[in-house]
């Protein structure tokens, strides 16, 4: 003979494991939720346009990769130190570091606060804290107008097109006493020959 009390507390027990199973299916989905929404607001966008035609050429898709988020800017006690690609890091140079980026590429980085943009070539990794996408030297963040955070937005450019090395040379300082005595220019600038007639 059964007890009927008995058939009522398993039932009972049943009901109450399957709303744990529940609250904790919910509790993870939530907490994953809240993991996400916290995360850095990072956006990887890769935009292509249809190859098409033009006057019987084909003409190829570009692709364009750029990444929103959090940047940083270190200086001080890092200055004079190996960064990640070999150079002795120069808090005054135009540069940033960079998780996966390829070192030695070039970025243009537009504060999303005041619009400012800045042309800067990855020479180190990091950033150390995981919320941010990149450190910029203090230089960079002195041109971006970045104090201390700020968000914005990361573009790849290739090192050949007209545009980046137009930016490059609107950038050198031409009152710089080296560039004004017409010796040999400093390590990383690019000499330019000039036809005389």
């Amino acid at each position: 003979m059964s007890d009927p009390t008995m058939n009522v507390e398993g039932e009972l027990q049943g009901k109450v494991n399957r709303r744990r199973t529940r609250v904790g299916v919910f509790a993870i989905t939530l907490g994953l939720s809240a993991s996400l929404v916290a995360s850095p607001t990072v956006k990887r966008e890769i935009a292509a346009t249809p190859d098409s035609h033009i006057d019987g050429k084909k003409v190829t898709t570009k692709r364009h990769w750029l990444q929103i988020g959090k940047a940083s800017w270190y200086g001080g006690k890092f200055n004079g130190r190996t960064t990640a690609n070999g150079e002795t890091y120069d808090m005054y140079s135009l540069t940033c570091a960079h998780r996966t980026l390829p070192l030695g590429s070039w970025v243009r980085v537009t504060n999303l606060k005041n619009r400012k943009q800045a042309l800067l070539r990855v020479n180190d990794r990091g950033p150390m804290a995981e919320s941010l996408i990149l450190d910029l030297s203090f230089a960079a963040a002195q041109r971006l107008g970045v104090d201390g955070l700020a968000k914005v937005r990361l573009e790849v450019v290739p090192p050949n097109d007209p545009q980046v090395a137009q930016q490059m040379v609107a950038g050198l300082k031409m009152d710089d006493p080296v560039l004004l005595q017409g010796n040999t220019p400093p390590a990383g600038i690019l000499a330019v020959a000039v036809p005389q007639g």
